[in-house]
């Protein structure tokens, strides 16, 4: 089996070398995106507790009202473009974006950057992590 391994890295070199290649952007990629602008659950709780953090929850009504952060406004994501404006008010105040599993908020995370929010972050891992790690939610 690493014979054949072998062969294949001599046969095949820039074939190879493409994939390292690809690999390692695809991993830098994610380690930058991910230290940026992510923040763990522990690190939502302290922003939350100190600095009056806004919870925004991008998931559609029916996952929110089956548990969510408790204090988080709802806006969908694919309504954040119209209803931007409701946040105008907690512009100043660190907002933590949340999801169902931490994949899709950095599109809302670059959405509110570009209105202007400077303090905007999203949760790692969304609510599946959050739950995961133990933490309350709310169900209404």
């Amino acid at each position: 089996m690493i014979d054949q391994l072998f062969e294949f890295v001599q046969n095949h070199p820039l074939l190879v070398g493409a994939f390292l290649l690809v690999l390692t952007a695809w991993i830098a990629y994610e380690a930058r995106n991910s230290a940026s602008s992510g923040v763990s659950s522990s690190q939502a709780t302290q922003l939350i507790n100190r600095e009056d953090a806004v919870i925004l929850d991008t998931r559609e009504a029916g996952d929110f009202k089956a548990g969510h952060i408790a204090g988080a406004r709802n806006i969908p994501q694919s309504r954040i473009d119209e209803r931007v404006g409701e946040l105008e008010k907690v512009k100043d105040k660190p907002v933590i974006v949340v999801c169902k599993s931490g994949q899709a908020s950095g599109i809302t995370v670059a959405k509110l950057a570009k209105a202007g929010f400077s303090r905007v972050y999203k949760l790692k891992g969304g609510m599946m992590q959050w739950q995961a790690d133990g933490l309350p939610v709310v169900k209404k």
